[in-house]
């Protein structure tokens, strides 16, 4: 079991893997106590039942520069293979300045569209593809603490060793459906910069409340601009610095000074002194002037759409039967959320665009139409032109 942590032995390996059609790879990383994941651990392996799999050890190693394996993710004759791959991708996009694994095939998006339900786990795959079981007694392993047992780092390759199985099955059934396309479109969403950038402004939309005021929105959007750059500068969670039941409290009761910081219920010790009550005052004061015009504006298009009830039913299941037929988890194609949204005649949506027209949307479109009407018989359901 070879564990590197040097920049020479990891550009020889990169180097042999550029050899082959294709690599797997995965990560091991906390982020319970930072905001950007701390990258702990990447496995590699190369193809065939016997193929070299190796640990890569950056905190054995700190010296070690990843700039090989960012070199192999550039090289365009060997295929990256990763299962989930959104988080590892977010800590090379950010580690890396910016790159992606080029060209990428992600297992579980491939297993979607090959029907083995939503968001399946590699777990799962292992067992159906593989005929494999997991050793799972070090799922919950603290990866920044050295040094590794043998059980962990054996843990650990198998997240890779057994995927090379995983991946060369799925390939084969994407190829023999003619879904390279549709994966295609789905993977480029996980290598676009855009998913994985964060903008402090924008932050305001991810807290849920039911308040419709622009003067409330104003200071929940200035103290969730606030909190998300104090917590990217410092590379601390949010949490840390407060809490969304805090915010949203803070943003009701408007504190002035500090002394009104010291009466909040929710807020941390951390957030009634120092820079971060400072920052929570100036972003209560920023809420508070900010003018009419620039105050965020609450989504209402969902409180006011007329969804037509039937219709989404109708919509359900054409969706199911259609899912069905294809072999593709429902989930993949369109949310019940969409589902109500069509109904309610909205038409700007993911699954009127791509593949997800050609495999759902044309029919759901027919149906909203009246063209084309659903019809049992026995346990199946057809759908007939009308």
């Amino acid at each position: 079991m070879r564990t590197i942590t040097t920049t020479e032995d990891l550009a020889e390996i990169c180097e042999r893997a550029k050899a082959h059609p294709y690599v797997t790879l995965d990560t091991e990383f906390l982020r319970e106590r930072t905001y950007w994941s701390k990258l702990c651990l990447i496995q590699m392996a190369l193809p065939g039942k016997d193929g070299e799999a190796v640990l890569i050890d950056p905190i054995e190693g700190p010296e070690m520069s990843l700039e090989p394996l960012y070199d192999l993710f550039r090289h365009k004759a060997t295929v990256k293979v990763f299962h989930a791959a959104r988080q590892d991708l977010e800590i090379f996009f950010v580690e890396g300045g910016g790159v992606f694994p080029d060209p990428l095939f992600d297992t579980q998006v491939a297993a979607m569209v090959c029907g083995y339900g939503e968001q399946v786990g590699y777990e799962t795959l292992v067992k159906k593809i593989a005929k494999a079981n997991l050793d799972k007694t070090s799922r919950f392993t603290d990866w920044s603490r050295r040094p590794l047992s043998e059980a962990q780092k054996e843990y650990a390759l198998a997240d890779v060793t057994h995927l090379r199985v995983v991946y060369e099955s799925l390939a084969a059934q994407i190829a023999k459906a003619h879904r390279e396309s549709w994966v295609a479109e789905e993977l480029s969403i996980l290598t676009d910069p855009e998913t994985y950038t964060v903008r402090p402004e924008e932050a305001w939309m991810r807290i849920k409340t039911r308040t419709t005021s622009g003067r409330f929105l104003a200071i929940v959007k200035a103290l969730a601009q606030f909190r998300e750059s104090y917590a990217q500068g410092q590379n601390i969670p949010r949490s840390r610095v407060m809490k969304d039941d805090a915010l949203l409290e803070v943003a009701s009761t408007k504190p002035a000074s500090h002394e009104d910081l010291g009466k909040s219920r929710l807020l941390l010790r951390e957030g009634r002194k120092g820079e971060i009550a400072d920052g929570i005052l100036a972003a209560v004061k920023a809420g508070l002037e900010m003018r009419p015009e620039d105050m965020p504006k609450p989504d209402v298009s969902r409180e006011q759409m007329q969804v037509n009830p039937a219709l989404a039913d109708l919509l359900r299941v054409l969706l199911k039967t259609k899912a069905e037929s294809l072999g593709v988890a429902a989930r993949l194609i369109a949310s019940a959320a969409e589902l109500d949204a069509m109904a309610a005649g909205e038409r700007n949506l993911p699954m009127l665009h791509g593949w997800r027209m050609e495999a759902f949307g044309e029919d759901a479109l027919r149906l909203c139409k009246g063209e084309i009407a659903l019809s049992a018989k026995g346990n199946d359901v057809r759908i007939v032109r009308l």
